[in-house]
C-alpha cells in the first residue's frame, strides 16, 4: 500500500513554545487516518503545514509526491480542505460558491459546469444547489463544504472537525456522505475529531500530545492496549457473585443494581461467567472504548 502523505522529524516553534517537537508518520493511500490531540497539542500546527499554510522549521514531508516547501502548487492540487468554520459565502447559493472555487483552477466553462454538477453528487447536494449557502441547516451546510473541497478532485481530503455542533442525526448524515465519498472514489481521509465514535472508525489513529507523538495504531489494538474492558452483571444472587468476583481478584463496584467488574480483556470473563450463571439474571461485557484509551493517553486532557 503506497503511503500518501510521509513526515519525518517535523519540528515547529512559536517564540518559546516548541508546538511540534519532531514527529514522524504516514497515512496510507486509500485510508480514513484519524489525527487526534487534546488542544494545544500540536495537532493544528501539524494540518496547517501539511495544508501549505504554514512552514515547518525543519522536516520532510512528502504529499501525494511532492515535495513541501518546493512543490507546494501541486500539493494544493492534490488536497482538499474542510475547515472547522465554513469559508462559503452565505449571500451565494451553492452552486455560486461552487463555480466560483472552481474558477480557482482555472477550469473552461464547460468543465466548470461539468465538476459543479459531479461534485454536487457526490457531496449529495443536488436537492438545494440553488438555495443560499446562508440559509442551509448545519447538515446541509457540511455537506456544501465537502463539495467545495472536491472541486479540484483531489486525492487527499482534510476533515478539521466536520460534525462540531452538529445533532445526532445529521452528524450520521454528514458521515454517510464521507462514506459513500471514500467507497466511490478511494480518496484518503485524513480526520481530526474529538469525537471518539468518529476516530473509532477509522483506518488508523495517532495521538499528539505536547507536540509528540504518543499513540499510533488501528482503533482495536489501542483499545486493547490502553482500555480496559468492563462486565456488567444483575445478579439473582448478590452474595454468590460478590463471593465469586473475590475469590478471583476482580476489581468491582455495585451500581444501580448492577455490579460492575473491570477486565483486562474479554476473554477473561468466560470463566467467571460459567460459574456465576446460576446466580445471573443477565450479563454484557463491554469492550474499551476509544474515548477511554484518548482519556488515559492524555492524562485526563480532552479536545472539546
Amino acid at each position: 500500500m503506497k503511503n500518501i502523505i510521509i513526515v519525518k522529524d517535523l519540528k515547529k516553534r512559536f517564540g518559546e513554545l516548541q508546538a511540534v517537537k519532531g514527529i514522524d508518520f504516514y497515512v496510507e493511500k486509500g485510508k480514513l487516518f484519524a489525527f487526534l490531540g487534546p488542544n494545544g497539542a500540536g495537532k493544528s500546527t501539524t494540518i496547517d503545514i501539511l495544508c501549505t499554510l504554514l512552514k515547518p522549521d525543519c522536516g520532510e514531508i512528502m504529499i501525494d509526491g511532492h515535495v513541501l516547501g518546493k512543490e507546494d502548487a501541486a500539493i494544493r492540487n492534490s488536497i482538499g480542505v474542510v475547515f472547522q468554520e465554513s469559508v462559503l459565502d452565505p449571500l451565494l447559493t451553492v452552486q455560486e460558491n461552487l463555480i466560483t472555487r472552481a474558477r480557482f483552477y482555472k477550469m473552461s466553462k464547460s468543465q466548470i459546469i461539468e465538476t459543479v454538477e459531479k461534485v454536487g453528487v457526490i457531496a449529495n447536494v443536488t436537492e438545494f444547489i440553488n438555495r443560499p449557502y446562508g440559509k442551509l441547516s448545519g447538515g446541509q451546510r457540511r455537506r456544501a463544504d465537502i463539495a467545495r473541497a472536491l472541486v479540484n478532485t483531489p486525492k487527499i481530503l482534510f476533515l478539521d472537525e466536520p460534525t462540531t455542533g452538529l445533532d445526532p442525526k445529521t452528524k450520521e448524515s454528514v458521515w454517510k456522505t464521507i462514506y459513500d465519498l471514500q467507497k466511490k472514489t478511494g480518496m484518503t481521509i485524513f480526520l481530526t475529531t474529538h469525537y471518539m465514535e468518529e476516530a473509532a472508525t477509522a483506518d488508523f489513529i495517532i495521538i499528539i500530545n505536547h507536540g509528540e507523538i504518543v499513540a499510533k495504531g488501528t482503533p482495536y489494538n489501542l483499545q486493547e492496549k490502553h482500555s480496559s474492558d468492563t462486565m456488567r452483571m444483575k445478579p439473582k444472587d448478590v452474595d454468590k457473585i460478590k463471593d465469586l468476583l473475590n475469590e478471583a481478584q476482580f476489581h468491582y463496584q455495585e451500581k444501580n443494581g448492577l455490579i460492575i467488574a473491570d477486565i483486562s480483556e474479554t476473554m477473561d470473563s468466560i470463566p467467571i461467567l460459567n460459574k456465576a450463571k446460576p446466580f445471573l439474571e443477565s450479563f454484557e461485557v463491554i469492550h474499551g472504548s476509544m474515548e477511554d484509551v484518548f482519556l488515559n493517553i492524555t492524562g485526563g486532557e480532552y479536545d472539546a
